[in-house]
């Protein structure tokens, strides 16, 4: 019997190992300027459930996080990417945070495809719109993580998320992309300018192959922190050609059984005040309705 053709790439809807890019965790020294610049100024939600006091804050993007503990400032070597609804509101939004964060590093800019933000803290965020061909499905949420890393690593990034994390990767247009989660990348973007030493901040994971990828990371002594049954954690990312060190960021990793994991989050909708407000639209939806 012959059988029909297919007419749809199955290749594409691979996912691979790692299936959660759960949170991104920054630490900040003053809550009340995190609170100002996460969710006023970005429009993100304080978690309404977990972590409600005054030591540290979960700030809800789409299906992700920020972890925001209380602590010296740490800054990501690199550019978060964030998906928001609304460009101009964004705008007004981040023009009248202005008056919470002046005197700290806080700025943004227009770009042609992006706002560019930089935290109070000189983290760097690109807010983008959502946009179906670069980012899926996403309204709300983080499409990548990009790190900058030094030159002549790439290659070996690559094979390290593909040979131990077992997760899809590859350079593409001279940027090594690595798929995490439906729609969410960790990238790898070459540099010449100097790096400050890694200060601990670090993104968490979710592995299919729980156990077959700490027995990866153990072989080559990589494992770093051993939390609980449902997580672990390892900062150095090596070549496994040669063991060559290649980049450090720990990487918070936890099974699929672990009690957090695709937990739902709670989004509201930003343009909803009590000025100007209408029953039923608290809530924002992080992904564009069926085609």
């Amino acid at each position: 019997m012959t059988k029909p053709d297919c007419p749809w790439n199955r290749t594409e809807e691979s996912l691979g190992n790692s299936v959660e890019l759960q949170h991104v965790n920054l630490r900040v020294p003053d809550q009340l300027k995190a609170t100002a610049f996460y969710i006023s100024a970005l429009g993100l939600t304080r978690d309404p459930y977990l972590v409600t006091g005054i030591e540290n804050m979960w700030a809800n993007a789409g299906v992700s996080q920020f972890h925001l503990p209380t602590g010296p400032a740490q800054r990501l070597r690199g550019s978060i990417g964030l998906v928001l609804p609304n460009r101009e509101q964004l705008l007004h939004r981040l023009q009248t945070a202005r008056r919470w964060l002046d005197g700290t590093l806080y700025s943004f800019e227009e770009r042609e495809d992006h706002v560019a933000v930089t935290c109070p803290w000189g983290n760097r965020i690109r807010c983008h719109a959502p946009d179906a061909d670069r980012f899926g499905r996403i309204l709300l949420g983080i499409p990548y993580v990009e790190f900058d890393v030094a030159p002549g690593t790439l290659d070996g990034i690559v094979r390290f998320y593909r040979e131990i994390v077992s997760a899809p990767a590859a350079v593409v247009d001279g940027v090594a992309r690595v798929l995490v989660a439906p729609g969410q990348y960790l990238t790898f973007r070459e540099t010449d300018a100097p790096q400050p030493a890694y200060d601990g901040h670090h993104i968490q994971l979710a592995f299919v192959d729980f156990g077959g990828v700490h027995a990866k990371l153990a072989e080559r002594g990589l494992i770093s922190q051993e939390d609980s049954a449902h997580q672990y954690r390892f900062i150095k990312l090596v070549d496994p050609d040669n063991g060559k060190l290649l980049f450090e960021v720990e990487h918070e990793c936890r099974s699929t059984t672990h009690p957090l994991f695709m937990r739902k989050l709670v989004n509201r909708n930003p343009a909803t005040t009590n000025l100007i407000y209408a029953t039923g639209h608290e809530e924002l939806a992080w992904a564009m309705p069926p085609a």
